[in-house]
């Protein structure tokens, strides 16, 4: 399963990475995230637990987050150690566009739960159900928040 989630923002880098990197305030700014808890680490290199909402479903994992600081932008990885979704990788990828920014999430998942994860019964319900329905929604909401507050001026 691979989704994508693009959106173009209006406002100083530094300010939509630093509200993309500092994940533990996301329940604070963003309506659908329950809780964010730092396991370990730090700076850098996290490893966090993370449960969201997709509507009335609530949604739980453990991540590591790296944060990518090489070349003229940063990106930010994340790697699901934990939940349904265990193996997915995740990146956010910051391209400056003159006074804007185009902010793009993109997640790959192959599941490897127990019998069915790698049959094509376990690659039909990533790609039409946890793909679309809950990851991508998600991601979606995530990119929707964060561009209504640096828009703001928040």
């Amino acid at each position: 399963m691979q989704t994508e989630n693009v959106v173009t923002m209006r406002g100083p880098l530094d300010r939509i990475v630093a509200l993309a990197t500092e994940i533990e305030r996301w329940p604070e700014i963003l309506p659908h995230y329950r809780w964010v808890t730092l396991l370990e680490g730090e700076g850098d290199r996290k490893v966090v637990e993370m449960a969201a909402r997709r509507d009335r479903w609530p949604v739980k994992w453990r991540a590591v987050q790296e944060i990518r600081r090489q070349g003229a932008t940063p990106e930010i990885h994340y790697r699901h150690i934990r939940g349904a979704t265990v193996g997915m990788t995740v990146g956010w990828v910051f391209e400056p566009r003159g006074e804007t920014t185009l902010v793009r999430i993109w997640h790959e998942f192959t599941p490897r739960w127990p019998i069915i994860g790698s049959t094509m019964v376990g690659a039909a319900i990533a790609e039409h159900l946890i793909g679309p329905q809950f990851v991508a929604h998600i991601a979606g909401q995530t990119l929707a928040t964060i561009k209504a507050i640096v828009e703001a001026g928040g």
